[in-house]
């Protein structure tokens, strides 16, 4: 650890614990961008009775803090998480589940503390990289159209909100997706700090512990060249769920839980 990421932790905020259920070896759930723990509604029924189940909220979502100087990069978004995980002061290895932003998060999190880990399970995870490194030129231009969105995403507020909150209330788990005025700063600044500016593919070449990836067939945030290139990683097992959009739905909550183990 550099004297940076020393300074970066000291710093970290604590992130709100939202749910601690079950007992047995540990699982720790993180969600992705602009949502919160009920990300995982239908999953955490399936594992209580075999895990300890701890769901946490990322820096600025849910309910955890959002500290007015964060730039809400994934080296921040992991600095607060493994403060929370210390705080914790678990005494077994445990399995890490991120969903989406969450995942994001997660590879870097086992990238540096992969000796906690038992596995890493990703969920939906968006992993982007260069456009102009992509040899399709479909593929090439669907991922220039993902960063052209983000961008008026993050450059009109309001559109952003209002449609937010309509795609939310037709979602199957309430609240699952929230872009307001209260988490506004974290939602922009993730996006293009910690999704749109990622290191995922690295960082996952730097894990040691087996990765499960699960993502649904009609996931319209997935990115079909970072997923070729992560399916191709050592300790990678792929697991694809028909039908399923990017919402951690009943079925892909079976398939996840049967990942978790």
């Amino acid at each position: 650890m550099g004297l940076l990421d020393w300074v970066r932790g000291r710093r970290a905020p604590l992130l709100h614990i939202a749910g601690d259920v079950g007992s047995g070896p540990p699982v720790i759930l993180i969600h992705g961008i602009a949502s919160s723990s009920v990300t995982f509604e239908f999953l955490v029924p399936l594992i209580a009775d075999r895990h300890r189940v701890i769901s946490i909220d990322l820096m600025g979502f849910g309910g955890s803090p959002a500290p007015a100087d964060a730039t809400y990069t994934v080296e921040e978004h992991v600095a607060a998480l493994e403060r929370t995980i210390r705080m914790l002061r678990l005494r077994e290895k445990f399995v890490l589940v991120g969903h989406s932003m969450g995942s994001l998060i997660g590879a870097r999190y086992a990238a540096e503390q992969g000796k906690r880990l038992t596995k890493l399970v990703l969920v939906a995870p968006p992993v982007y990289v260069r456009p102009e490194a992509v040899a399709d030129p479909v593929e090439r231009a669907a991922l220039g159209l993902f960063l052209k969105i983000y961008d008026y995403l993050r450059n009109n507020k309001e559109f952003t909100i209002r449609n937010a909150g309509w795609i939310g209330k037709l979602a199957p788990i309430k609240n699952v997706l929230e872009v307001t005025e209260q988490n506004w700063d974290a939602f922009v600044l993730s996006l293009e700090n910690s999704i749109e500016s990622q290191t995922t593919i690295s960082d996952l070449a730097s894990v040691t512990v087996p990765v499960e990836v699960i993502y649904g067939t009609l996931d319209p945030f997935l990115a079909p060249a970072g997923l070729r290139i992560v399916e191709q990683l050592r300790n990678v097992n792929v697991h694809k769920v028909e039908g399923n959009d990017h919402v951690v739905r009943k079925r892909l909550a079976r398939v996840v839980a049967t990942a978790v183990g």
